[in-house]
């Protein structure tokens, strides 16, 4: 006989809530029709860095306020962080996955050598992936990224398809005084500046003031590309 577990199905239900925020979001930052007539700016490559996790965290998904089933969540300003990843003409490339890494709301990595580690917040997750659709649309549940010494804050992102690498760069908040500072954002053109910038905007009617931030990812890779 199968009994009921009103814990399972409760995080069963906000899991299906947290698809359907998430598609929300994807649509209220659709592109608009003719948006991309002309060629887009490529998204520049941007260093690794020295942190990518040396240890993957026992959830990889895409939500990294929660790891499994955890009650309790992640320290930081809850954010939405979705786009598409695009060829330079516009079209969308599926079957991408998606990678993103960054420091928690206290400095530190999800690796043995980070800074601040004795602080690192045991609920932040640290890592996540996503494998774009049809639409070429990526979406996480993050923490607004926050500055550690020597770097503004950023979202480090790897883009890979089958075992093709595509694209490793950085996302940084637009307007950030930090970036004026940041040694690798500043080794960028004016143009290059641009297209890894995004702004981290609150959402209207959130009762937690959580944030949504919209950066889509530019290849020079078409869509039929293996």
């Amino acid at each position: 006989m199968h009994l009921f577990n009103r814990k399972s199905f409760e995080r069963a239900d906000e899991g299906r809530r947290r698809v359907l925020r998430m598609a929300a979001l994807a649509t209220l930052f659709a592109a608009r029709p003719g948006a991309y007539a002309d060629e887009l700016t490529r998204t520049p490559e941007q260093t690794e860095g020295p942190f990518f996790p040396d240890r993957l965290p026992l959830d990889t998904d895409n939500d990294l306020l929660r790891i499994t089933d955890a009650a309790t969540p992640a320290d930081g300003e809850v954010t939405w962080f979705s786009g598409a990843v695009l060829d330079a003409a516009g079209n969308p490339l599926r079957g991408a996955l998606i990678e993103i890494w960054q420091c928690d709301a206290h400095g530190a990595y999800l690796h043995s050598r980070s800074g601040n580690a004795e602080n690192r917040d045991g609920h932040f997750q640290g890592y996540g992936r996503f494998l774009t659709g049809l639409s070429g649309e990526y979406g996480f549940r993050t923490i607004r990224p926050v500055p550690y010494p020597g770097r503004a804050p950023h979202i480090h992102v790897k883009v890979t398809r089958g075992d093709r690498h595509l694209l490793t760069s950085q996302c940084y908040v637009k307007g950030d005084p930090g970036n004026g500072r940041d040694g690798i954002f500043r080794s960028l053109s004016p143009v290059e500046a641009a297209a890894v910038v995004a702004d981290f905007l609150p959402i209207e009617g959130s009762r937690i003031g959580e944030l949504a931030a919209r950066w889509d990812i530019v290849l020079g890779v078409a869509p039929e590309d293996g």
